[in-house]
């Protein structure tokens, strides 16, 4: 099955449908296709809203009630948080945490699809202007790390730059010192001009990214 990463996620960036559907799309083509069980019920959203005090942007019982209790997609480096552990942090409520550091990702609760603010060394900092744009971030990043997935990493050199923008294409997706790339099969993250993440369909289409960035890729 084909899927267009670059188009939908583009289209993904200005509309909150347009998310869903390109996790939708993505998931058939990478993963597996998204299931009516794969969510959270409007029940257990409820609770979560009880017992926290508040509303959960809509964005957010959207993304909970799609795909929220799909790990493959959204939990295999980091973790999407279940209903029962979102936390409030003030005017946010935490749905994320990072693996290793115990940074998490934080949206607002002022709009219906709000901003998402990342914690760091002073405090919550800006991820991504909207709830949705995130999870499209996030289901990109666990893709990079799913298990028996076809996937690489590798410092990167001096020429990555320039070959990375003459073979790819470059999404629309700009979280604080990541930029996304993709060509047919292949999703590259490049993490500040220091590492490479890659994410291909097929062994074949690896062995493609190879030959177009080549180096000392590390593979599983």
């Amino acid at each position: 099955m084909t899927f267009d990463v670059a188009g939908s996620a583009t289209r993904a960036m200005h509309d909150r449908s347009a998310a869903w559907r390109f996790i939708e799309g993505f998931a058939a083509a990478w993963a597996e296709p998204i299931e009516a069980r794969d969510g959270w019920n409007q029940a257990d959203l409820d609770a979560a809203e009880h017992r926290l005090g508040v509303r959960l942007p809509d964005a957010m019982r959207d993304a909970y009630a799609l795909f929220g209790k799909r790990p493959d997609l959204t939990s295999n480096q980091d973790w999407l948080l279940t209903p029962s552990e979102l936390r409030r942090d003030g005017e946010l409520v935490v749905f994320r945490r990072e693996s290793h550091t115990g940074t998490s990702w934080g949206a607002a609760l002022d709009s219906p699809d709000p901003a998402v603010v990342h914690e760091a060394e002073r405090g919550w900092e800006p991820w991504l202007p909207h709830f949705s744009a995130a999870c499209v971030e996030l289901v990109l990043s666990e893709a990079l790390f799913r298990d028996e997935a076809v996937t690489a990493d590798r410092e990167m050199s001096a020429v990555d730059i320039s070959l990375l923008e003459d073979h790819f294409s470059l999404l629309p997706l700009r979280s604080p010192g990541a930029r996304w790339f993709v060509s047919d099969d292949v999703i590259v993250r490049e993490d500040a001009a220091q590492w490479l993440w890659a994410r291909a369909r097929t062994p074949e289409a690896l062995e493609t990214l190879a030959e177009r960035l080549p180096g000392e890729w590390a593979t599983d």
